[in-house]
């Protein structure tokens, strides 16, 4: 069985989930908000309320999202790195920064970033040759930061800007926990929010570094010689309402996002898919054989890739047990009645993938690895009313056909290549920014024979 934290079974104070919190947001909570439909939970100035009723989740973010804007207070962990981007923004300015980008993800940009995320999964498979054991989780990350370099600034990771966000964006992952202090106390807007050193250092380092990126764009789009990439697209691209283009600031934290969202939650999805075939050798098999079928002979056309069907169903699998963004908070704009209970305005609404995809009572085995059950009646009808990888409604990833891409065929470029074995080092799930392992994700690599090797 996929591994999975042991739960809080007693109930607990503040201090305790102050202290757990910053450790692991999953271990924390406890093992009845697997069958739950709704559970209320008081301490000190926390009234939250996690949702795992499929109708009130669409109620949040579905029907109702302008009622629920997201927690103010979860953003505070955030907000060093990502200043006032559209993944933490709300209201009018959401809106604006979604006018502005979603343009970059639409009609046919999804082909013409297929051959960006073919280079960096090919490069990546090379690297591994002759690797032994290793962790998946630098690996990944590697690989999902030159997509982003690629597809955003058409640079590969080996640019000297470029690695050194790449650097910088590893020491945050490690010193930043997604909750501080500010996110459980309602301290007023004066009162100073506190993050350690280190957090606070290396999202200087990756804003500074993005700046250089920013400014280097402008000067070539201003000379009308940049690349026709997401950067100059985003960047270019005025309000239809205002006709004011993103500022150096504004552009700053929406790359920053970009980064979080498109490149740490990546690899998180994508290290968890590939321990779990390490785990599973007859579906690892399986989805080998098709990829060899069908990336073969190269880089595939974009309809090729719709014959990567195991892979696919692996990845959405991989984004069930371990969806990368664990939990997500909204915010009671005013009082509400939920299932019979009043929750006053203000209130924390909890949405917890992690606890919604492994729900027992809507999931079939819900902690067991099954992608075929994506073709099953029980699967489909989940698929529709509680998994939740990408969010939902108006504010659900506009990159999430990006990262299905991405996930789906760097999976393949790397297990048609090379045979995975799990090590004695069984990866245990820490949510801290994105969903980790808490010593990593070891895996042991062989090259994949017999038969002739692809090397895309």
């Amino acid at each position: 069985m996929p591994p999975k934290p042991a739960a809080t079974e007693s109930r607990s104070g503040l201090w305790h989930y102050f202290r757990a919190f910053r450790r692991d947001l999953i271990s924390a909570m406890p093992s009845r908000l697997y069958r739950a439909w709704m559970a209320e939970y008081r301490a000190g100035p926390i009234h939250s309320f996690f949702c795992n009723d499929p109708d009130l989740v669409s109620l949040v973010l579905r029907e109702r999202p302008g009622d629920f804007p997201k927690a103010t207070r979860m953003q505070e962990g955030l907000r060093p790195l990502l200043g006032r981007s559209v993944f933490i923004t709300n209201g009018a300015e959401w809106r604006r920064q979604r006018r502005i980008i979603d343009p970059a993800f639409e009609g046919g940009r999804l082909r013409e970033i297929l051959p960006h995320v073919w280079a960096a999964g090919r490069d990546a498979a090379r690297r591994l040759d002759g690797s032994g054991v290793i962790d998946l989780e630098p690996a990944t990350s590697h690989v999902t930061a030159d997509v982003i370099f690629r597809t955003l600034f058409s640079i590969p990771i080996e640019d000297e800007v470029a690695a050194r966000i790449f650097a910088a964006f590893r020491a945050h992952q490690d010193a930043q926990p997604l909750l501080n202090a500010a996110a459980l106390i309602p301290l007023p807007r004066w009162v100073p929010r506190l993050h350690s050193r280190r957090a606070q250092h290396s999202a200087r380092e990756i804003r500074g570094q993005i700046a250089r990126l920013v400014d280097a764009r402008a000067a070539l789009i201003a000379a009308g010689t940049a690349p026709d990439d997401l950067a100059t697209k985003i960047m270019s691209t005025p309000d239809p309402q205002d006709g004011r283009c993103f500022s150096r600031p504004e552009m700053v934290d929406q790359v920053a996002t970009f980064f979080l969202a498109g490149h740490e939650t990546s690899a998180s999805a994508l290290a968890w898919a590939l321990w779990l075939l390490a785990a599973h050798p007859d579906w690892q098999d399986r989805v080998a054989a098709e990829a060899r079928a069908v990336l073969g002979a190269g880089q595939p056309d974009f309809a090729a890739l719709s014959g990567l069907k195991l892979s696919r169903a692996v990845f959405r699998e991989a984004l069930r047990l371990y969806p990368p963004v664990a939990m997500t908070v909204r915010e009671a704009a005013r009082a509400e009645q939920f299932r019979g209970r009043r929750v006053p305005k203000g209130a924390q609404i909890v949405l917890s993938p992690w606890h919604l995809h492994r729900h027992e009572r809507l999931w079939a085995a819900p902690d067991a690895f099954d992608p075929a059950r994506w073709d099953s009646e029980n699967g489909q009808d989940c698929a529709r009313r509680a998994y939740l990888p990408f969010s939902a409604g108006a504010r659900a990833c506009p990159g999430a056909g990006f990262a299905m891409l991405e996930g789906v065929l760097i999976l393949s470029q790397i297990v048609a290549r090379h045979r995975l074995e799990t090590t004695a080092e069984t990866p245990v799930p820490v949510a801290r920014l994105t969903l980790r392992g808490r010593d990593g994700i070891r895996v042991r690599l062989s090259p994949r024979d017999p038969g002739p090797r692809c090397d895309p």
